[in-house]
């Protein structure tokens, strides 16, 4: 009888470690995703700060600007 207490905590308890190392995988692998879309974004962002200067100079170059800005 007291074997039968121990098996089922450490039964629950491998189940408990078992469920807390997939999420960790999981956990792991959003964090990846995450950084990937965070580099893409920065990628796009770096663009349309290069397409804005671009714009501005044409802009000014054609004296199309509005003399409020």
């Amino acid at each position: 009888m007291a074997d039968e207490p121990d098996s089922i905590i450490l039964t629950i308890l491998r189940k408990i470690d078992q469920r807390t190392e997939r999420m960790a995988e999981d956990l792991h692998d959003r964090k990846t995703r995450v950084t990937s879309v965070e580099e893409g974004l920065a990628g796009v962002n770096c663009r349309l700060d290069r397409l804005e200067t671009r714009v501005d100079r044409i802009e000014k170059r054609l004296e199309l600007t509005d003399v409020t800005h």
